[in-house]
């Protein structure tokens, strides 16, 4: 294929996935980008019973429930008191108040790209209208800093001069978010009004940040994230330079007075080799530092320096689900090893954070092990965090619960219709409908199939088209099957993920391990003929002559399997859990005789399979015949007694009242049966 032909098309798919100007760009531009590209989420179609039902849900129920908790709360009135319409007091965590409403407007715009709405646009605009005159005639937006009289209930005060508070960073954070709002906006409806607001603000941080004027860097990353979105929608090159500017000025001493560990500014980012601090700010930077390195042509100190971080979290710092932050304390990575159940943080926001930079590390790679881990996540560690009905909430996402409920964000019995500080429900509303994103991704020659669900994707490759169609039960049934429908005739390859958990590996790690390795066989087979393929990065490779109508079936046996723990996790020594498929399972009381706590699960128990149709929404359960301890008459000596056992996806907890509820139970009988 000539090259200003290759040049020409990733262009053009650049430019319908991230929504710039194709004049912006240039061919040798176009070259730096990542190695793997994205197939649009406009270009994929969900309609199965999983993903597609939470899909609707976070359209029609968690939306319009955000924004009106937006509005009860002040977060949207705030723009209308800075533009001196009206008067009002404010309420909740101040300082992160705009970003909520930024989060939620995207969210809304990655909706109006699929669904058209009318009224939803009409609103959007309206908003958009407020945020405007809002905004300094400089580009300045800050609700908490342009309120001339700020009511007394501010939870979060921050001084009102400009600047001054870099440490918790929350002027240029909640400005990324408005940044990768305004992008989203501006792709979805081709309206510049958001992105003008957004432009004129990052036009102003150009001014102020950089080398020679204030070389402080944000307390609380996102901002990077943002002018990435927003170098990618108007082709300014300097917002690229800014966003690797802030990240490039962390750990310099020189530059700055450094925020330390929790900030991630104890040393520079090149130099890092661990994940510590507030887990959220981490991985919005680490995510970050992967754009930047992908746009700049691949940064080989960026990429080293996350390669490290990423071994040390899926090695020492990250639970079953998928989740990150071990601490209540900073909402922090806790030391290696160091992952409790009870006490265990792992904010939704963290998950969402994880979620996406393993994401961008497969577009770097093309590794499996990233979307092994992303799938994880996406299952468990994240989907916890929303209610089915998609209007209650999880702030932390701990792996054990004793059933004592409090309305606190840090107790985490029941999920919650809000929180002070609501950066987990606003964050859920924009990360759900960007899903269809992360199934399919492709380079000129291959076709990536990153995660089974059913429905369609339309593919561009080089000057073909190629539409695929997957039916599956996934994650309840490993059987996929895949029909490929090129435009023409023509060889490429198709590379299918033959996830870590089929081939006897929960984490590309040895901090969890299955008690014993199944012997059961993943298949593959090309129109109905069984095949063998090359393995390459964890992906089954068939690379072949591609015609209309050709099929892909992939068996991915689904048996139920022990999980094993490090030794050196201390909370999980001489415990087990449980999985099936990519879904990481728990008890809860109510299925349980009303406790959890007092579960034996010895190796030779014999777990069953059982669907359930009826029970949240669908499920797989796990049922089994198993022990519960109590003490004897005498408090001196433990009777075990059988007791019908259910487990049910990690997820699905707490939709049925205040109970206990455990991820890792022993298996023997054990002095504490409490759950670290």
């Amino acid at each position: 294929m000539p090259k200003k032909r290759f040049f020409a098309v990733i262009i053009a798919v650049l430019a319908v996935f991230f929504g710039f100007p194709l004049a912006k760009l240039s061919a040798v531009e176009a070259q730096k980008d990542y190695p793997v590209q994205p197939v649009p989420f406009t270009k994929v179609r969900i309609d199965d019973d999983f993903w597609a039902p939470r899909l609707e849900t976070n359209r029609t129920v968690t939306i319009p429930y955000d924004f009106k908790k937006c509005e009860e709360t002040g977060r949207i009135e705030n723009f209308d008191v800075a533009s001196g319409k009206v008067e009002g007091k404010f309420r909740g965590h101040f300082g992160f108040n705009d970003s909520d409403v930024f989060k939620v407007m995207e969210g809304a715009s990655y909706s109006l790209a699929l669904y058209p709405d009318a009224k939803l646009e009409k609103y959007l605009d309206e908003l958009i209208g407020k945020i405007a005159a809002a905004q300094k005639e400089d580009g300045y937006i800050y609700t908490v800093n342009t309120i001339e009289e700020r009511a007394d209930e501010i939870f979060c005060c921050v001084s009102e001069q400009r600047w001054s508070d870099l440490r918790s960073g929350h002027e240029l954070y909640n400005s990324g978010h408005m940044f990768e709002a305004a992008a989203a906006h501006y792709q979805a409806t081709g309206k510049s009004n958001f992105l003008q607001v957004g432009i004129k603000n990052a036009d102003l941080f150009c001014e102020v940040f950089g080398p020679g004027r204030n070389t402080g860097v944000p307390g609380h990353q996102e901002v990077e994230i943002g002018l990435v979105k927003l170098y990618r929608a108007t082709g300014e090159k300097k917002y690229l330079e800014l966003a690797r500017f802030f990240l490039d000025e962390r750990g310099n001493a020189a530059g700055h007075e450094l925020f330390g560990p929790y900030n991630q500014d104890h040393e520079k980012v090149v130099d890092q080799s661990e994940a510590v601090g507030h887990a959220v700010r981490a991985g919005y930077m680490y995510a970050a530092m992967a754009d930047v390195a992908a746009l700049t042509g691949g940064d080989a100190d960026y990429v080293k320096a996350m390669e490290r971080i990423w071994q040390n979290v899926v090695s020492k710092k990250q639970h079953l689900t998928g989740g990150v932050g071990a601490r209540h304390e900073g909402e922090a990575f806790g030391d290696n090893y160091e992952l409790p159940n009870k006490t265990a943080y792992n904010e939704t926001c963290a998950a969402i954070a994880n979620a996406m930079w393993n994401h961008r590390l497969f577009l770097l790679h093309g590794d499996a092990k990233y979307i092994d881990v992303l799938e994880r996540v996406l299952y468990n560690g994240f989907l916890s965090g929303v209610s089915l009905s998609g209007d209650k909430f999880f702030y932390p996402n701990p792996l054990a619960s004793d059933g004592k409920h409090k309305s606190n964000k840090n107790e985490t019995t029941m999920r919650s219709p809000w929180f002070d500080c609501s950066c987990c429900p606003t964050n859920v509303v924009r990360f759900l409908p960007s899903l269809p994103g992360y199934i399919y991704t492709h380079t000129d020659e291959t076709v990536y199939i990153n995660l089974f669900v059913q429905g369609g994707a339309s593919v561009q490759m080089s000057d073909n088209s190629v539409n695929i169609t997957q039916k599956t039960g996934y994650p309840w049934d490993g059987k996929v099957e895949i029909t490929i429908e090129p435009k023409r005739p023509e060889e490429f390859a198709v590379n299918i993920r033959i996830p870590g958990w089929s081939q006897n590996r929960p984490m590309p790690s040895d901090l969890y391990e299955y008690f014993e390795k199944s012997d059961k066989e993943v298949t593959l087979k090309v129109n109905g003929k069984k095949i063998t393929p090359v393995m390459e990065k964890g992906f089954a490779r068939i690379e072949r002559r591609w015609e209309k109508g050709d099929v892909i079936e992939l068996n991915l046996p689904m048996p139920i399997r022990r999980v094993l723990c490090h030794e050196k996790v201390e909370a999980n020594r001489g415990r087990v859990a449980i999985e099936r498929g990519p879904i990481v399972y728990c008890t809860e009381a109510i299925d349980n005789n009303g406790q959890v706590f007092n579960i034996l699960l010895t190796d030779d128990i014999k777990l069953e399979a059982e669907s359930r149709e009826d029970l949240l929404g669908g499920i797989t359960a796990v049922t089994a015949e198993a022990y519960s301890l109590y003490p004897d008459q005498d408090g001196k000596t433990i009777v075990t007694k059988k007791q019908k056992f259910t487990a049910i996806p990690y997820y699905a907890w707490s939709h049925r009242g205040v109970g206990e509820m455990a991820v890792w139970l022993p298996r023997k009988i054990m002095l504490n049966f409490d759950v670290q």
